[in-house]
């Protein structure tokens, strides 16, 4: 024992704590690029580690979780969604004994490929790029930790990261149970964030939520939560599937078509979201014309072969929403003019 790596012996302990359903770091299916181990973490801390020191993690901080420019400081983005979600996550995987690491690296990878302004600006690039793959946000989390962090080189992470990360969206489904536990973890966060902003927002009033719902998974946000989360755990114990149990999922969903009504589709709430359309055709069309204004690690993978269509794609897709409005301000929007005279002065006395 005491000539193993620490590693090694939080691997061995994985396997004496672990349930048998777990994904074991020592069984991992590997990465597409060979490299030595570290010493002391195993392959799914490590992938955590990477992504947590991504730069596409840190945009999460300025992208879009449900409402486009929120004035205050308490509505989430994508990064503190990320978190609850990963907070979530790791409290169900520990209940029932299956990998944290992993879960926890699911989880805070899940959402790298979405594009700014949240859904609404996925939605654009769609559609710019119908007839050509189209763009869905699981998919280009995918390509980021592949192909477009570290200067094109990607974050060569383990298979098992990578699948929980294209299989997060609820029609999908995961290789791995921790897998799963993200994949419903992101819906649970999501629905009552969103709740939470919404009301914060005045488009809801909690008394508003329909009653049987609220009956059955609770009249505040800490309740719902202690429900669904309560219910999961148990629900798989049960069943050996990590899903909600039949009552409580079909509440949930309920909930969740009340949230599309009445906040993902409300007119109030999302008349904003045209103006992304424009901006973002607007803004590719403008990169697609002039790909040298581009950075030179989107101008490399133009250079290795890659469609330009979708470099132009990803490289507005990796953009915050503040970069995107202050560029077009900067690309699109005509700026005074001063005459030569002020601008020298300005220059001098600079």
């Amino acid at each position: 024992m005491g000539t193993l790596k620490i590693r090694e012996r939080q691997e061995l302990r994985e396997h004496e704590i672990l349930s048998e359903d777990a994904a074991f770091a020592d069984q991992s299916l590997g990465r597409d690029f060979e490299e030595e181990q570290c010493d002391i973490r195993t392959c799914y801390q490590r992938d955590r580690d990477r992504i947590l020191h991504s730069k596409a993690f840190r945009r999460l901080k300025q992208k879009t979780q449900v409402y486009l420019f929120p004035e205050g400081d308490h509505y989430r983005t994508r990064m503190t969604h990320t978190l609850e979600v990963a907070q979530n996550a790791r409290t169900i995987a520990r209940a029932l004994r299956l990998n944290e690491d992993l879960t926890e690296a699911i989880a805070l990878g899940h959402d790298l490929g979405h594009a700014p302004f949240g859904h609404a600006g996925e939605r654009a690039l769609n559609v710019i790029m119908k007839d050509n793959g189209g763009f869905r946000h699981n998919e280009q989390g995918v390509r980021v930790v592949e192909r477009l962090e570290k200067n094109g080189k990607g974050l060569n992470l383990t298979k098992e990261v990578r699948d929980g990360i294209l299989n997060h969206e609820i029609e999908l489904t995961p290789a791995t149970m921790e897998g799963k536990i993200v994949r419903m973890s992101d819906k649970i966060a999501y629905v009552n964030s969103d709740i939470d902003d919404s009301v914060r927002a005045g488009i809801l009033r909690e008394e508003d939520l329909p009653k049987p719902i609220i009956e059955m998974l609770g009249n505040t946000m800490n309740k719902r939560l202690n429900t669904l989360v309560h219910d999961i755990i148990i629900n798989t114990e049960n069943t050996g599937e990590v899903d909600l149990s039949p009552k409580i999922k079909e509440a949930f969903f309920d909930l969740r078509k009340y949230l599309f009504k009445y906040v993902y589709t409300n007119p109030q709430a999302k008349s904003e979201e045209d103006k992304v359309y424009t901006l973002i055709e607007h803004l590719y069309n403008y990169y697609y014309d002039e790909p040298d204004e581009m950075s030179e690690e989107f101008l490399k993978l133009i250079e290795e072969g890659e469609d330009k269509k979708r470099v132009v794609c990803d490289f507005i897709a990796c953009m915050s929403d503040n970069y995107v409005v202050n560029i077009y301000k900067e690309l699109m929007i005509p700026k005074a003019w001063i005459g030569v005279s002020k601008k020298m002065e300005l220059l001098k006395n600079s």
